[in-house]
């Protein structure tokens, strides 16, 4: 067995797949285990479908219809994510009536852009290369590169006439010193300083930032190579990474996070349809057990008729859950069925009751996220801006849809982004709501699954940035990382997904 792993992604306008990229071909096992990492960007608001097909090679052709076909699996990049340790393991399908296996991926987050490190380093016996006195040394730091050539990315200062030295500390972008590849190789070649700039090469040694990054608590020995010396040393004697804590950090210590998704009842059918599964198709990828709250507002309900403008969408006010966005979609349908759509429109009365859910979990394990879709006509706008206001200080975002060809003067308004919200001279503590009209994102082809993109894009990018604003101000850290997987028995084809955050 010859076995290669190929990733496909999937466009969002045409659903077509496309070859993202190959594994290297691991021979004579039935549980190989891949090692080169696929990097992609990861976005948040967007659903990202991924395809892992796995082949047997019989000759050395690039066409894949000349190899065995051994299975296939489907995920999203947000299932991996959201998965307890970024760890999601999926049965291979594709051939009937057959057993293919099973496939086990892991996400990793490059966090090159946001993530620097403090290095120092002590020399012991280096070479004597000066006549008179002892050497001058210094270090010099090259990233490895794709092509296998090396960039210098970093000098310490010269260290005079010694032959122990102790280099200051320096900072470093983790981007800068191997391109946010834990993995990658890094060359450190130790000089003896010279004032005519012909500095006399003393030695060199590799390591790469993981290598480094476990030295955090203990003195990391290198050995100088040179073939005329092999007991020249240097000491990494420091290594401190600072981090800027990102969304990811958050999704990763808390894995079982539940995340409430209330949705609000319908006027216009498709357009309410198309957001729901829109924005609950991506968020859903998030919670553990996939179960959402659902409520509509502005009704007239059985038998009585009296008027709600806080009920479940499922009829069952004890238990208003709602299994999956399915479950949520089946809801609406059925409550258009029993309850009659009647106004006023008020907004309030949803924000409060999520607000109560909220203010009962204050400490980052939960996070709430209200999606109000509406045709645009609120009729408690005093309230509402009362319940943002004090909702604001909550671990919640307020996700406002408008459907329908209204004015949503008074929904803009609430979105705060010319200017923060405010009541009764109070202004909101952060920005938590995001607005957007519907119509500005449908798809004049008809195309709906386009539509559906363009909307969740829109209306999801905030949501990680007032998380963060909502961790950050209290201090509040990411939980504890899962323990290491460890396969037991053997892992089972198992390629290696990173990705790396490009809006948050």
């Amino acid at each position: 067995v010859s076995t290669v792993c190929v990733l496909y992604t999937q466009g969002i306008a045409n659903r077509e797949w496309r070859e993202f990229g190959r594994t290297e071909v691991i021979d004579n096992t039935l549980n190989p285990d891949f090692v080169r990492k696929f990097i992609l960007d990861y976005f948040f608001e967007e659903r990202q479908n991924l395809r892992f097909d796995l082949y047997d090679l019989d000759c050395k052709s690039d066409n894949l219809s000349k190899h065995d076909f051994l299975g296939q699996a489907f995920c999203t990049l947000g299932e991996i994510v959201g998965s307890l340790g970024s760890r999601l393991e999926k049965p291979l399908i594709g051939i009937p009536g057959k057993k293919c296996g099973t496939i086990i991926v892991r996400a990793e987050e490059l966090s090159n852009c946001r993530e620097s490190v403090m290095l120092q380093f002590c020399g012991n016996k280096l070479d004597k290369k000066d006549f008179f006195g002892k050497s001058d040394p210094f270090l010099v730091f090259y990233r490895s590169n794709e092509d296998g050539s090396y960039t210098i990315c970093h000098k310490t200062e010269v260290v005079k006439n010694t032959l122990d030295p102790v280099w200051q500390a320096f900072k470093i972008p983790v981007r800068a010193l191997c391109n946010g590849d834990y993995d990658r190789s890094i060359k450190v070649e130790v000089y003896d300083w010279d004032r005519d700039g012909g500095h006399d090469f003393i030695g060199e040694f590799s390591t790469s930032y993981r290598e480094m990054s476990r030295s955090q608590s203990q003195f990391h020995i290198y050995e100088v190579n040179f073939f005329t010396h092999t007991h020249t040393l240097v000491t990494l004697l420091s290594c401190l990474v600072d981090t800027e804590l990102s969304f990811l950090d958050y999704i990763r210590g808390n894995p079982s996070q539940p995340t409430s998704l209330h949705y609000m009842s319908p006027y216009q059918l498709n357009d309410y349809a198309m957001a729901l599964r829109a924005v609950g198709e991506i968020i859903q990828d998030y919670d553990s057990d996939k179960m959402f709250p659902a409520l509509g507002f502005g009704a007239k309900l059985p038998p009585d008729g009296r008027v709600s403008h806080e009920f479940a969408l499922n009829g069952n006010p004890q238990n208003p859950y709602c299994n999956g966005i399915e479950g949520v979609m089946e809801a609406y349908y059925q409550s258009l069925k029993s309850v009659r759509l009647y106004g006023p429109t008020h907004f309030s009365p949803v924000i409060n009751h999520v607000a109560r859910y909220a203010s009962a979990v204050t400490d980052g394990s939960q996070y709430f996220i209200l999606l109000i879709i509406s045709d645009g006509v609120i009729t408690d706008m005093a309230q509402t801006k009362e319940s943002i206001v004090n909702a604001a200080s909550l671990p919640m975002s307020i996700i406002i849809v408008g459907v329908g060809p209204a004015e949503f003067d008074e929904m803009i308004e609430l979105d705060g982004d010319e200017e923060r919200i405010s009541s009764q001279g109070r202004y909101a503590e952060r920005d938590i709501v995001q607005f957007v009209p519907f119509r500005d994102y449908i798809d004049r082809r008809g195309n709906h699954i386009l539509s559906m993109a363009r909307l969740a894009k829109e209306v999801l990018a905030e949501i990680p940035d007032q998380f963060l604003s909502y961790m950050r101000t209290r201090g509040i850290k990411p939980g504890p990382l899962p323990p290491p997987y460890t396969p037991c028995p053997p892992p089972a084809i198992h390629p290696l997904l990173a990705r790396r955050v490009s809006r948050i």
